[in-house]
């Protein structure tokens, strides 16, 4: 794997950034409301300066793009960069509800190669291991190797948005039999990159997304997702892919297993 060398010290620094979010959690963590109307705090900004300067150190060479210092007007990458969501779902972080994450991502000509996503509160963590597989720890827990599952007969279970799912999410979801040919089986609210992981887990199958999102949200998940056989696609079905204008997203479907799809 080209860039396997990474892959230890990554994961060591979204440990490090996750021990500094919760020296935070569950105090005044001073909370501020960005120009773009979504809050941000101390531990936001401090596991931002981390993971920045640890990168910088690690490959000096390599652009950073990171959610809490990235000028997004102005930011130039070429085509291998950094992409770092220093504390994803920062909302469930003010809430208490511990559904927040750490996510580093390598991209290289638009593509995630490398990903990891850290889960503070229970010690778990999701990568792209050295060999090109993904992999989950918990702990001082042996680390698993994890792949998408074959959609079951019993039906699709579908991860979606906790906190911004949408009318379009809920008419996607209604369409899904017509167009897998598989019942829903289940809708499992989840929050940040998460998501990514239970499809890479093997623990749902597919995860819609209508709405905003920044690059820095989803390239660590896609990265692991695509590690365990999963893919991410664009609404017409193309590739998802990354570096594009401002580092915003438009709508897509993340799959484990991706069934024939029948396009309407």
């Amino acid at each position: 794997m080209k860039y396997s060398k990474f892959v230890t010290p990554i994961i060591e620094i979204a440990m490090e950034a996750g021990r500094i979010i919760m020296e935070y959690y569950g105090k005044d963590s001073g909370v501020t409301i960005k120009s773009d109307k979504s809050p941000v705090t101390k531990a936001d900004v401090a596991a931002n300066e981390h993971i920045v300067k640890k990168l910088k150190s690690l490959a000096q060479e390599i652009p950073v793009i990171a959610e809490e210092s990235v000028n997004k007007s102005s930011a130039e990458t070429g085509n291998v960069f950094w992409l770092v969501d220093p504390l994803d779902g920062t909302k469930s972080f003010i809430k208490g509800t511990g559904e927040f994450t750490v996510n580093i991502a390598l991209v290289d000509n638009g593509v995630p190669v490398l990903g990891v996503v850290f889960v503070p509160v229970t010690d778990e963590i999701f990568y792209t291991g050295q060999d090109g597989h993904a992999y989950s720890r918990q702990g001082s827990e042996p680390a698993e190797i994890i792949s998408v599952r074959k959609t079951p007969k019993s039906g699709l279970v579908v991860v979606a948005s906790g906190v911004h799912r949408t009318k379009e999410t809920d008419d996607y979801i209604s369409h899904l039999p017509d167009i897998t040919g598989f019942s829903v089986a289940s809708i499992v609210p989840a929050s940040s990159s998460l998501k990514f992981c239970l499809l890479a887990g093997g623990e749902a199958d597919v995860y819609p997304r209508f709405g905003p999102t920044m690059e820095w949200d989803t390239a660590a998940g896609n990265a692991v997702l695509l590690a365990a056989g999963g893919r991410v696609e664009n609404i017409d079905g193309s590739i998802f892919t990354y570096g594009k204008h401002a580092f915003k997203n438009g709508n897509f479907i993340a799959w484990g297993t991706r069934p024939d799809v029948i396009r309407h």
